[in-house]
C-alpha cells in the first residue's frame, strides 16, 4: 500500500522533540565586531546557517529573541543588517555583560515566551553562547546550541565550548536539523515551508562551496 498520508501528530507542546509550539529561537551578538575575531568558521557559513534559522522561525511562527552587547555604550554596532532583514518586527535587546542571562530584560523576554526549549546561537561560542546556556540549563531550560551557526576565536575554543555545554546537558544541533525537526513529515501541508527554505539553502551553500568560502 502506498504511503501518502502523515502519521498522527504528537502533542506539539509536550513532544520531547522540537516543535513550532514548544521552542523559541535566540540569537546573541551577531555584530560586526564579533565576526572580525572568528576563526573557527567563515562569516559566509555562519550567516548561511543563521539566516536559515531566521527563515525557519519565521515560517513556523517560532518566537525569536535577538540580543546585542555594548551598542548603547557606543562600543559596538548592532546586529548584522542581513540577519535583521529576515526578522521583521523583532527588536534588539542590548546588554553591557557578556552573559545574556544576567540581563533582566533578556531574562524576561525568554520567560515571556513560556517555552523551555531554547534553540540558541551566538558569537563567540565560548562566551556569549556558553555562559547563558550554562545558566539556563541550571534553571530548568533545555538549550539547543546551533553548532554550525556559531563561531569561536579558534577551532579549539569553539569545540571545547560545545563540549562544555554538552556536559551541562545542552543538546547541540544544526540549522537544517532544526528545520527537519520542526517539519517532521513530508506529507504534512506545512512541509512546504521547509521545502522553500531548502530551495534557498542548498543553491546558496553549493555556491559558497564553489567559491571556496565554506568547507
Amino acid at each position: 500500500m502506498a504511503k501518502t498520508q502523515p502519521e498522527p501528530i504528537r502533542d506539539p507542546k509536550t513532544d520531547h522533540l522540537l516543535t513550532p509550539e514548544n521552542c523559541a529561537l535566540v540569537l546573541i551578538d551577531y555584530q560586526p565586531e564579533q565576526y572580525r575575531t572568528i576563526t573557527s568558521s567563515t562569516r559566509e557559513e555562519i550567516d548561511l546557517n543563521v539566516i536559515a534559522l531566521c527563515k525557519l522561525a519565521l515560517a513556523y511562527d517560532v518566537p525569536v529573541i535577538v540580543s546585542t552587547v555594548g551598542v548603547d555604550m557606543g562600543v559596538n554596532t548592532g546586529t548584522a543588517e542581513e540577519i535583521l532583514a529576515e526578522l521583521p518586527g523583532v527588536s534588539e535587546i542590548d546588554r553591557t555583560g557578556v552573559n545574556a542571562w544576567e540581563d533582566e530584560e533578556f531574562r524576561k523576554a525568554i520567560e515571556a515566551t513560556g517555552r523551555k526549549n531554547i534553540v540558541m546561537a551566538g558569537l563567540w561560542t565560548e562566551v556569549c553562547l556558553t555562559f547563558p546556556t550554562l545558566d539556563m540549563q541550571a534553571e530548568g531550560y533545555h538549550v539547543y546550541p546551533v553548532a554550525d551557526a556559531v563561531g569561536g576565536v579558534s577551532p579549539v575554543a569553539h569545540d571545547q565550548a560545545l563540549d562544555r555545554m554538552r556536559q551541562a546537558g545542552a543538546t547541540p544541533i544544526t540549522a537544517i536539523q532544526f528545520g527537519s525537526e520542526l517539519m517532521r513529515n513530508w506529507a504534512r501541508e506545512s512541509s512546504d515551508k521547509f521545502r522553500k527554505v531548502l530551495q534557498w539553502y542548498f543553491p546558496k551553500r553549493f555556491g559558497l562551496m564553489k567559491d571556496g568560502k565554506i568547507g
